[in-house]
């Protein structure tokens, strides 16, 4: 029994970690990818990628998602920082409980790509996006995407689905499932 909570420790130690690198990966990953658009890519440059069906653009989204708000940048920034001191809070308090990967997943992702999209708000006043799908509906082609955006969102929709998840395990001990 002793052998076996060690190294129940040792796996959520490990998984914990592994939790953390990856906020550092996709805010590093993200943050070395807009140094490079705005570095190498003109304003109204576009270059297709993956025989055509990604355009890499360069885009400053002085806003929040799809630039709204961009006329009230300093509430966008606040809020933007607030919602992530928030989330970092919540993950951080999810490391200190057993199970629910899924919801960890989630706000890992979700952290990572706040802390980039965060960071750019204060640092640069503009988060820099930089990929559009070409596709024939002009609407969804004009959007512009960062890879923190994909992140936020994939990661707010594993949250949910885990929080979801430990709600049935607390309502019903005996079930199985296993998040």
């Amino acid at each position: 029994d002793r052998e076996k909570s060690v190294l129940t420790a040792q796996t959520g130690e490990e998984m914990a970690a592994g939790f953390i690198l990856l906020v550092f990966l996709i805010f590093f990953g993200d943050l070395w990818i807009k140094e490079r658009v705005e570095r190498e890519i003109s304003v109204g440059e576009e270059r297709k990628l993956l025989k055509g069906r990604i355009l890499l653009r360069r885009h400053h989204n002085k806003g929040a998602v799809l630039n709204l708000g961009q006329r009230r940048r300093a509430f966008v920034a606040a809020l933007s920082l607030a919602l992530t001191v928030l989330t970092a809070a919540l993950f951080v308090i999810s490391l200190g409980h057993r199970g629910n990967h899924l919801l960890r997943a989630g706000l890992a992702l979700l952290l990572g790509g706040a802390f980039s999209n965060t960071y750019d708000r204060l640092k640069r006043k503009y988060v820099v996006d930089y990929l559009s799908f070409n596709v024939p509906w002009k609407g969804l082609r004009r959007i512009v995407f960062n890879i923190s955006d994909f992140c936020i969102l994939i990661g707010a929709l594993l949250s949910v689905l885990g929080a979801g998840c430990g709600i049935l395990q607390l309502a019903n001990k005996k079930s199985r499932l296993n998040c």
